[in-house]
């Protein structure tokens, strides 16, 4: 059945026209009136609903009963990421959606290639939510993934307790002789406690940058000994500490 998110308060037994997001999808499937689909608003669970109008430019449907229905991680993961260049960042967000990530924070770092600020910063923060958006529509999920605005790496409290609360793990991935594992770093953290990773760009953290981290409170994890891509080793974090 077709999901779509509609970013607008739902009431069950509520007849409205959808959003022209929203409508534009549901007229490019041809759907007619009669047929069923299922919409989320973004802040937990789903409702069944039926188109009742097509018109040239809008799309009228009708609620139908709410399901609690939560397919969140089993573990909240926030990402703080130096953002990869190119279409690398709308992958990494895309994927990171997928596997149950809670939030995205896209850091301009020392080695970091993509370079955003003021306007087309904000330009690029609202294409990644789109595209969140999309990923939670084909993967079942009903909560949006936060997409915090670009953020300068320094003062990395300030961003990382704005992100995931003081009280959350935080973790950074490095390359660092001696680190330990990933499993080791959180066996004695409870399941349900909340992890914020902090991953480099394509050149990874600069020694400095790592250094502010370490102490900031973050914990030198590593993944194994291959090197991997930026978005390889954002992603393989994250499903090592979310679950299923």
């Amino acid at each position: 059945m077709p999901r779509f998110h509609c970013p607008v308060p739902l009431i069950a037994g509520a007849t409205f026209e959808l959003p022209p997001g929203a409508a534009r999808h549901v007229q490019v499937l041809r759907m007619q009136p009669g047929d069923a689909l299922t919409l989320f608003d973004g802040s937990g669970g789903e409702y069944a609903a039926t188109v009742e109008r097509m018109g040239r430019s809008d799309v009228s449907v009708t609620l139908g009963v709410h399901a609690a229905t939560e397919r969140e991680a089993g573990r909240a993961v926030h990402l703080a990421v130096g953002m990869p260049a190119n279409e690398r960042m709308d992958w990494l967000v895309e994927k990171a959606t997928e596997l149950g990530v809670a939030s995205i924070q896209p850091l301009a770092t020392a080695h970091g290639v993509l370079r955003l600020s003021g306007e087309r910063a904000e330009k690029k923060r609202a294409h990644w939510e789109a595209i969140a958006i999309a990923a939670c529509e084909q993967c079942g999920r009903n909560r949006v993934p936060v997409i915090h605005p670009v953020r300068p790496f320094s003062s990395p409290s300030a961003w990382a307790d704005a992100n995931s609360g003081a009280a959350a793990l935080r973790l950074v991935l490095s390359l660092a002789e001696g680190t330990r594992g990933v499993a080791d770093a959180t066996a004695s953290a409870p399941g349900d406690h909340s992890v914020l990773v902090l991953s480099g760009p394509e050149g990874g953290l600069s020694g400095s940058e790592e250094k502010e981290a370490l102490a900031c409170g973050f914990a030198p994890v590593t993944l194994g000994p291959r090197v991997l891509r930026a978005e390889t080793a954002a992603l393989a974090a994250l499903v090592s500490l979310a679950g299923p």
